[in-house]
């Protein structure tokens, strides 16, 4: 029998998974398109439970959250030396397209004010990544499974 290799989940745990969302630029979002795999990068704007992102009809993975919502975000950055020796979350998420109101896009222009330039474009679409749950790697021997009632600011 082998032993588990998540350790307990934290407070400590928690606040780094919440400040790495917090402080993402931007991340890797993976879905599938037609039953393959496909990766791309996408920027963020971190909500509590959730993050928003901004996604044009000319990419693939818009079409892909469309047939099956259900997606995996890695965000992270990589630093100097190892890049497996730094923080990073794996996110299990599940996309929900938003009607393009006024505060949408001004929360995410907060994070994202490059984006004003094509955000009012009628292409793009303002989705809501829900977090379902986590793999948080802290470094080497800090690996956690979080649940979606881990992300909660409250929690």
């Amino acid at each position: 029998m082998t032993k588990d290799p998540f350790n307990p989940v934290d407070t400590e745990a928690r606040a780094l998974a919440r400040s790495l969302i917090e402080n993402a630029r931007h991340g890797a979002l993976g879905v599938l398109d037609t039953g393959e795999p496909v990766v791309t990068r996408v920027a963020l704007a971190p909500e509590e439970t959730s993050v928003l992102i901004l996604i044009s009809d000319l990419a693939p993975h818009t079409a892909a959250l469309r047939a099956r919502p259900k997606a995996s975000l890695l965000i992270g950055e990589p630093g100097k030396g190892d890049p497996l020796a730094h923080p990073r979350i794996t996110l299990q998420v599940e996309a929900t397209f938003l009607e393009k109101t006024e505060n949408l896009a001004k929360r995410y222009l907060a994070h994202q004010p490059k984006a004003q330039l094509y955000i009012g474009f009628a292409a793009f679409h303002r989705v809501r990544l829900s977090i379902l749950s986590g793999l948080l790697n802290g470094g080497f021997g800090k690996a956690y499974k979080l649940g979606a009632s881990d992300f909660s600011i409250s929690t």
